[in-house]
């Protein structure tokens, strides 16, 4: 019997999981075997990069795109099949699991139409239908909904009037049973989801003041609507957030009479045959039946319209967070990939006024030398003070670039730094340039920044941070919660829990395409590599600091809790530069070492002419791009021919960093204020931010421009993030200046005007 039992469950559990694999291949357009593998590699504990990298002929090729999607899919879909089951449990416990109640869920898509199902048989608390159908009006309600046309309702209800019951007379008799109707009504999944797509394809979104004196960031929003079909997501969140705030009231507004013939046809058809097309649709051919309206209007105005405004613009909600966090996690990326500067000394500038502006002093390296506070801003203008402080540090430890964070006084001490490189006196050129220090202040509160720097003071810390941003904005960045980074738009209104996942998704997505020196890495950054919990990556830290470097990747095999399934996710990820091996300082994974290894010695190389510094590296570069055939060598080494492809690329680029092929950070010497532009400037500048409605570029000026969708590009573009990154270096002109709002429109759309002037800032 428990056999039988096992085998059923084993069956009905590949049943689910065959349809869940058809649902995912039709939804995401891939094959469906390719969707069953990444289902099977996902549950055997195989992390997303190792998969988009390692395992490609089981993938199909898929990107970390695609394999995500099909991992949140499979997420949401088997708590779908859960729920599901579940629902048809507690409705089968009630004796009133039919074969049709049973076909519809079998046949929902979606959570929300599973819960619709289940709602007319959910335990409800007491309520006006309970309390009618307690005093036995029940059989009332099915005969209104099933009369003939010659019945009088009056008269049939006064059959059930009863005083013990509190129902004194036929009225009373009637009001209950309407009751009973409108919650049936209401509780109908056809009706609940034919009127959800009612209120979204004719209703309106309409928000007002409550307050119309008063001064708000929410005052566009004060006399507003638009449809609620078209309304975009950074406008959904807008509205929340200024309602919240008490600055709003806001509202669904759709044509109710239309919606209430609806629910009146819906009746006299006794709830069966439902209309497909327009609400009206055959109401000429049966007149309204009065109680039948009555309860068609209730439970329209008590019961359905609430709660489908409210799910309508609970659907709002999560469509604008998803693409809030989409365009977030495309904006955090493109930061995190920004390309570092190498080998530089950089002097980091945290500004303030009252306390001071913090400096630190970081080698090529990113360790700590100096920490100084200079007053050159407002109130006390110690200029000549700070430019012999900063002027020593200078040459004391032979800085060649000043990072300056752009919060609170920073143009202010960038005009500053600006005259300072002018007096400097060296050989070697001295450049600025602008960081953004958006979650800086929260690194340095961190118990991270803590450790590293326990004798430093908050605002010390930051500036250490700005400096090291500019040397490996990765390395740090990693360091901060990545909510607080700041590159998108109302992060801090989206659903918390959705943000944190997607945006973990991207920082580790970011890494582990750059790959970690495993010599070099804080725990904060060996963390987001594949495979490694925050417990492991400290227990790797500790052994380097306990036994030294690490000689080559085989000697993480010892680190305490990191085990082969560990190892083998996140190998590959991490380097070691000085390991015996040269293998280990590349992407190839310690699995296919014997691969590339007999790739190499059948042509006529060893593992040591991958060093690029060598002579024969050169010849080993032009071996690799004349191979014949990949498919041929592939079939001859016994490998496939996409991990083929990857050894003879890792081959032929060792120590390759895709950020060296993004945008170079801007280096200035010079300033620039706002009394400086006017219209028709064209300037470069590095966009800062891309929101749903277009890009903010920093042009040097106090306050960054915003480049409007419309004026992104002389083609049309659907989206921003279409066009620009987060990085990019950008060339524009300038439409307007408001000096007293304190807003630059500009444009990067191809000047009309040849002789407008032209001013580009390096």
């Amino acid at each position: 019997m428990e056999n039988r039992e096992a085998e059923a469950e084993v069956k009905t559990k590949a049943r689910v999981e065959g349809r869940i694999a058809y649902a995912i291949s039709r939804e995401l357009g891939v094959p469906r075997p390719h969707v069953e593998s990444v289902v099977r590699l996902l549950d055997e504990g195989n992390t997303i990069p190792f998969l988009a990298r390692y395992r490609k002929e089981q993938t199909g090729g898929l990107d970390e795109e695609v394999l995500r999607a099909i991992e949140q899919r499979l997420e949401y879909l088997r708590n779908l099949a859960d729920r599901r089951a579940e629902v048809i449990r507690l409705i089968d416990e009630q004796g009133v699991l039919t074969p049709e109640i049973m076909e519809a869920l079998e046949a929902a898509a979606t959570l929300q139409r599973v819960e619709d199902i289940y709602r007319p048989f959910r335990p409800k608390r007491r309520t006006r239908a309970s309390v009618a159908r307690e005093r036995g009006l029940e059989p009332l309600a099915d005969w209104l909904m099933s009369r003939p046309a010659t019945g009088d309702p009056l008269q049939r209800a006064g059959e059930f009037v009863d005083i013990d019951r509190g129902v004194d007379t036929g009225d009373q008799a009637l009001a209950g049973a309407r009751d009973i109707i409108a919650e049936i009504v209401a509780d109908d999944p056809e009706v609940r989801a034919f009127m959800r797509q009612w209120t979204v394809r004719n209703g309106t979104i309409v928000a007002e003041a409550v307050d119309s004196a008063a001064r708000t960031p929410y005052e566009q929003y004060y006399e507003y609507s638009e449809p609620v079909a078209r309304i975009r997501p950074h406008r959904v969140l807008a509205i929340n957030r200024g309602e919240r705030g008490k600055a709003i009231r806001v509202k669904i507004e759709v044509p109710a009479e239309q919606a209430l013939e609806y629910l009146q046809l819906w009746l006299m058809r006794g709830g069966g045959a439902r209309p497909a097309g327009h609400p009206d649709a055959g109401l000429a051919a049966s007149p309204a039946d009065p109680e039948l309206a009555l309860a068609a209007a209730d439970a329209y105005t008590r019961l359905l319209a609430p709660a489908v405004e409210r799910d309508v613009r609970n659907a709002l909600t999560e469509q604008a967070d998803a693409q809030a966090i989409r365009v977030f996690g495309a904006n955090l990326k493109s930061l995190l990939l920004t390309p570092p500067i190498r080998g530089r000394v950089v002097m980091g500038v945290d500004p303030a006024y009252r306390t001071g502006c913090k400096v630190a002093v970081v080698d090529a390296t990113g360790k700590l030398l100096e920490v100084a506070v200079v007053y050159p801003t407002p109130p006390q203008r110690r200029v000549e003070e700070a430019e012999r402080v900063l002027l020593a540090m200078i040459d004391r430890h032979g800085v060649d670039l000043i990072a300056i964070g752009n919060g609170t006084a920073s143009r202010e001490a960038e005009a500053f730094i600006a005259g300072l490189i002018q007096r400097a006196s060296r050989s070697q050129p001295l450049a600025y340039a602008i960081v953004s220090e958006a979650g800086a202040s929260v690194y340095s509160a961190s118990t991270i920044a803590r450790e590293e720097f326990p004798e430093l003071d908050v605002s010390e810390r930051s500036a250490v941070s700005i400096a090291r941003r500019l040397q490996d904005p990765l390395a740090e960045l990693v360091k901060i919660e990545p909510k607080a980074i700041g590159v998108g738009q109302y992060q801090h209104d989206v659903a918390e829990k959705e943000l944190a996942s997607a945006l973990s998704g991207v920082v580790e997505s970011a890494v582990n395409s750059v790959g970690v020196d495993l010599n070099t890495a804080s725990a904060a950054l060996l963390s987001h590599v594949a495979g490694l919990s925050k417990t492991v990556s400290g227990n790797i830290v500790k052994k380097r600091e306990a036994d030294g470097p690490f000689a080559d990747r085989a000697a993480l095999k010892t680190v305490p809790r990191l085990g082969p399934k560990t190892f083998e996710q996140c190998a590959g990820f991490l380097r070691v530069p000085d390991s015996l091996n040269p293998l280990d300082n590349t992407p190839i994974h310690p699995e296919s070492y014997p691969i590339a290894q007999r790739l190499l010695a059948e042509l006529g190389f060893s593992v040591d002419d991958i060093d690029g510094a060598r002579s024969r590296h050169g010849r080993l570069r032009e071996a690799l791009g004349s191979l014949s055939t990949i498919a041929e060598w592939a079939s001859r080494l016994e490998v496939g021919v996409p991990t083929l492809q990857d050894i003879v690329e890792a081959l032929e680029r060792p120590g390759r960093d895709p950020r060296d092929e993004m945008p170079q950070p801007v280096l200035r010497t010079d300033v620039l204020t706002m009394d400086d532009l006017h219209s028709g400037m064209a300037l470069e500048g590095t966009v800062r931010n891309v929101v749903d409605f277009g890009a903010f570029v920093d042009i040097g000026v106090q306050q960054d421009g915003l480049v409007h969708v419309s004026e992104l590009s002389d083609a049309f573009v659907r989206h921003p993030l279409d066009a620009v990154s987060v990085g990019d270096v950008v060339g524009v002109r300038v439409l307007s200046i408001d000096k007293e709002r304190g807003r630059i429109a500009l444009s990067m759309k191809t000047a009309r005007d040849t002789g407008e002037d032209a001013r580009c800032r390096m």
